[in-house]
């Protein structure tokens, strides 16, 4: 009983995830099947009703902003975006939520950018991916992780 408790309790949103540009979202892959990211993040979240390709929502808190969603297109995932500003997501060079604009350049150079209405998102092309750090008020706010071709604007 006490093993199974222990699986359970590992089978949610990291709080504490990892971005590697190019390669992984929070301990997923793209291409990554339902089942898959179930099995690392848990089973606990939302589907959008109006996203045009199946979409998924996990939060931290039910009915609280901050989380990650994953959207999928032809049985896998497509993109992997965080929810609003969640606290302890990473890259693997150490780029952070809440971290200023400037730092993106400084361990990333100049990344082209992409104006979103009130927000922006600089991106990292790689081979087949697209990775997305998006910036609001001037400040590093989320991450995404697509491949090329999905929308950089969410």
């Amino acid at each position: 009983m006490f093993r199974l408790a222990l699986v359970l309790l590992n089978l949610s949103l990291p709080s504490n995830a990892v971005v590697v540009p190019g390669v992984s979202f929070g301990g997923l892959r793209l291409g990554a099947a339902a089942t898959r990211v179930e099995a690392v993040w848990g089973q606990r979240h939302g589907r959008c009703r109006s996203c045009a390709r199946p979409t998924w929502y996990f939060t931290y808190k039910p009915f609280e902003p901050q989380g990650a969603g994953v959207s999928f297109r032809a049985g896998g995932v497509e993109s992997f975006f965080t929810i609003w500003s969640p606290p302890g997501w990473h890259t693997d060079r150490g780029l952070k939520v809440g971290d200023p604009a400037a730092r993106v350049t400084a361990l990333y150079g100049v990344l082209p950018r992409v104006e979103c209405g009130t927000y922006a998102a600089l991106v990292l092309r790689r081979a087949r991916t697209s990775t997305q750090i998006y910036l609001y008020r001037g400040q590093v706010w989320w991450f995404g992780l697509s491949s090329v071709g999905a929308p950089a604007c969410h």
